[in-house]
């Protein structure tokens, strides 16, 4: 009986972290989604010059992108 109570135990451990993992994946489609609903017509001039960019300067973009999302986990979680 108490292995049944330690499985359910961690069950719940990680569905709290699933949970949480979710909720984090919604805000991020809600966000990526509010420029193409709010402003249709500039995203597709946004996603024509982003076409006509190099190769070199998109990655750079993303990587700035990616450093400051992880700044800003980082300083959210109090630097732990």
């Amino acid at each position: 009986m108490a292995n049944c109570c330690y499985i359910y135990q961690e069950f719940k451990r990680t569905w709290a972290y699933m949970k949480f993992f979710f909720c984090v994946i919604g805000m991020v489609m809600i966000v990526e989604g509010l420029p193409y609903f709010a402003f249709p017509g500039k995203m597709k001039e946004m996603v024509q010059m982003m076409i006509s960019l190099e190769d070199t300067k998109l990655r750079r973009f993303g990587f700035i992108l990616m450093l400051a999302g992880l700044c800003i986990i980082y300083f959210a979680m109090d630097g732990r």
